[in-house]
C-alpha cells in the first residue's frame, strides 16, 4: 500500500513527492504558519475557558490543525463548509470570529453564530449527519449551475455512521461536487481505529462508491493543501466527488468531558508529539529564510488580540435565555412547544418540584 501523501517530513525537510506542488509564494506559506499558531493558541484558551466554567464543554483541535487550515485554505470562500464540531482551524481561515464559536459551547446559539454569511453551516453535534446535508448543497449547486464545492468534515468514527454510507453513494452516484474530507485522529471517543474498518485505509473505501481515494499526511499543512486543491478543481470540473483521509492525531481528549488517559497510552502521545504539525511547519519555514522575526512579531500579536476578545466576549457575560431554544424551530410556535416553553420556564423559575 502507498504512504499517504506527503510534502513535508516529520523532520521538517522536503519530502520526495514530485506530483504535488510545494512552491507557494511566501506570503501564503506564512499566512498558513500564521493560522496554525493562532488556532493552536485559540484552542488553548477554549480549553482554559471551559475549565473555568465559562463554557459549558469544548472540543479541542490541538493537533489536528495543519489537517483543517491546510484543506479550508485550499477552498474559495464561495465553497460551502459543513463541519462537525472540532472545526476551530476551518473556522479561523473562513474568518469566523472565536466568540461566534464560543456561542455554541456556551450554549447561547445553536450551532454557533452567524457561521451561513461565511459559506459554513452550522456546527453539527450529531455525529455524520451532516453529510448528508453536504451532498444535498452540492447537489443544489449542481441544478443551479454554480461552480461551488461542498466539503464534509468528519473524523473516523463518523465513518461508521450509515448517514456516511448513504452519502458518499448518493454523491458518486450524481456526480455531485462535493469532498468528503476525514479527519482520522485514530480515535472515534475511546474506539481506536483498529476497532472501526477492516481495510487498511479508509482510503480504501472509496472504491466501493466509484470516486477516488486518496490518503494524506494530515500533519503536513502543504500536502492537505494540495490533495484539496486536486479535489476541489476536479468537483468544480464536474467529475464528482472524492474522498481524502488525512492521517493525524487528536492530542487532547474527545472533549474536556473525556479522560484520555483510561485508554491512551503515554508512549502514543509521545510518538504523535513528535510530529506536530507546528514544529514540522516552523523548521520547513526556517530552512527556505521564509520565516522572520517581523513574521513571528505579527503572529503574537494577532494570536493576543483574538485571545483577548474571545475572553472579552465570554467572561461574565449573562446566561442565554432559555426561551431561545423555542424561537427558531418553526415560523410559529405549535402548541407542544408553547407547552414545553411554558413548562421550561416554570421549572426554572422553581414552580415544579
Amino acid at each position: 500500500m502507498d504512504q499517504p501523501i506527503q510534502l513535508i517530513g516529520p523532520d521538517g525537510t522536503a519530502a520526495a513527492e514530485s506530483r504535488y506542488r510545494r512552491d507557494l509564494p511566501p506570503e501564503t506559506l506564512a499566512w498558513l504558519y500564521e493560522n496554525l499558531v493562532v488556532a493552536r493558541d485559540l484552542d488553548i484558551e477554549f480549553v482554559n475557558l471551559q475549565r473555568q466554567g465559562e463554557l459549558a464543554l469544548y472540543a479541542s483541535c490541538r493537533g489536528q490543525e495543519a489537517a483543517q487550515i491546510g484543506a479550508a485554505a485550499a477552498l474559495r470562500k464561495t465553497d460551502w463548509l459543513f463541519p462537525q464540531f472540532r472545526e476551530l482551524g476551518v473556522f479561523l481561515v473562513r474568518g469566523i470570529p472565536p466568540a461566534n464559536v464560543a456561542a455554541l459551547w456556551r450554549g447561547a446559539w445553536h450551532g454557533g453564530l452567524d457561521f451561513t454569511s461565511k459559506c459554513c453551516a452550522p456546527v453539527a453535534i450529531p455525529i455524520a449527519t451532516h453529510t448528508v446535508h453536504a451532498v444535498g448543497a452540492a447537489m443544489a449547486a449542481q441544478r443551479l449551475g454554480e461552480d461551488s464545492v461542498t466539503v464534509a468534515f468528519l473524523g473516523d468514527g463518523a465513518t461508521s455512521e450509515g448517514d456516511t454510507h448513504e452519502a458518499m453513494n448518493l454523491a458518486a452516484v450524481e456526480k455531485a461536487p462535493c469532498v468528503f474530507y476525514v479527519q482520522n485522529n485514530q480515535w472515534a471517543i475511546s474506539v481506536p481505529a483498529s476497532r472501526q474498518y477492516a481495510v487498511p485505509t479508509l482510503a480504501q473505501r472509496a472504491a466501493g462508491y466509484g470516486m477516488p481515494g486518496i490518503q494524506v499526511d494530515g500533519n503536513d499543512i502543504l500536502a492537505c493543501f494540495a490533495v484539496m486543491s486536486e479535489a476541489a478543481d476536479r468537483a468544480r470540473a464536474g467529475d464528482g466527488p472524492t474522498l481524502i483521509e488525512a492521517v493525524t492525531y487528536r492530542m487532547e481528549p474527545h472533549t474536556t468531558s473525556d479522560d484520555a488517559t483510561r485508554y491512551r497510552s503515554a508512549d502514543e502521545i509521545a510518538y504523535w508529539s513528535a510530529r506536530d504539525p507546528i514544529t514540522r511547519y516552523r523548521t520547513y519555514l526556517q530552512e527556505r529564510g521564509v520565516l522572520t522575526e517581523r513574521i513571528e512579531q505579527r503572529v503574537q500579536s494577532r494570536s493576543a488580540r483574538l485571545r483577548t476578545e474571545l475572553r472579552d466576549a465570554v467572561v461574565g457575560t449573562p446566561d442565554p435565555d432559555a426561551d431561545e431554544l423555542f424561537d427558531h424551530v418553526y415560523a410559529e410556535i405549535t402548541p407542544e412547544l408553547s407547552a414545553q416553553r411554558e413548562q421550561l420556564r416554570t421549572e426554572l423559575a422553581g414552580g415544579l418540584r
